[in-house]
């Protein structure tokens, strides 16, 4: 296949990214290195990226005002749609709270990133999962109830664990700073709910994956980040329309 037919197949996606723009990175790199591993050479991905300020959002978030943040995001999608995108994704875990706002204002398929986890931790037989993120995605609907109706049995921390975990997110992560201390936290979290009979955990949070790695868990890690990016990866090659769906779906 010559350069130029590669380029040509290539579908361009839209990243709404920058909550966290270090997990957003790792998204950039974690596609372009698939784009590569598939198409050899000098290949990379056609995207089309826009990175929001974070702070606002955070500050948002600790006033429940989803309303607003969906606003701001679903304006992210119309401009890259604007722009020339084919496709999105959210390029974080806990604002798929406001993927369908985002999807029906782009007019975009959006990939959504619990569907895809979903499917990457039943390709492998497993169904009893834990999961680690925000207090939002751990405790609310809107993640939880998609691996739920996906057939998986989803385990979460304790409240004084899902607090630490959500601490560290946003105090630590969300700034760059990987600390040993919260690693074996983390570890230790991990195989507190592999004694509650979860038999894999997923990192659901586009952070944690900077943190813990496969050999940080008793258990299989799901890593949200690397899945998300593998998806994304397929859809700019054009293999993968199955997996963008309505957000509402």
């Amino acid at each position: 296949m010559s350069t130029s037919q590669a380029t040509a197949k290539q579908k361009t996606l839209g990243i709404i990214g920058g909550m966290s723009w270090e997990s957003t990175e790792s998204y950039y790199r974690l596609i372009n290195e698939g784009i590569k591993a598939k198409l050899g050479n000098l290949h990379s991905a056609d995207l089309l990226i826009h990175s929001v300020d974070f702070a606002p959002i955070e500050a948002l978030q600790a006033q429940g005002a989803w309303n607003e943040m969906g606003e701001i995001l679903a304006n992210s999608g119309k401009r890259l749609q604007a722009a020339g995108a084919q496709g999105l994704i959210i390029a974080t875990n806990t604002m798929h709270k406001v993927a369908d706002k985002v999807q029906e204002a782009s007019k975009l398929p959006l990939i959504h990133i619990a569907d895809v986890t979903a499917n990457a931790i039943k390709l492998q037989g497993l169904t009893q999962v834990a999961l680690l993120g925000t207090q939002f995605t751990m405790t609310e609907d809107f993640y939880k109830k998609r691996l739920i109706d996906a057939g998986l049995q989803v385990v979460i921390p304790n409240r004084n664990e899902r607090q630490e975990v959500n601490r560290i997110i946003y105090e630590e992560l969300c700034q760059g700073q990987l600390k040993d201390s919260s690693r074996q936290y983390y570890r230790q979290v991990i195989a507190d709910l592999a004694d509650q009979g979860a038999k894999d955990v997923i990192l659901g949070c586009t952070e944690i994956g900077l943190l813990i790695k496969h050999k940080d868990s008793p258990i299989p890690v799901f890593d949200t980040t690397a899945i998300h990016a593998a998806a994304a990866v397929e859809f700019v090659l054009g293999n993968a329309e199955s997996n963008f769906t309505s957000a509402s779906s």
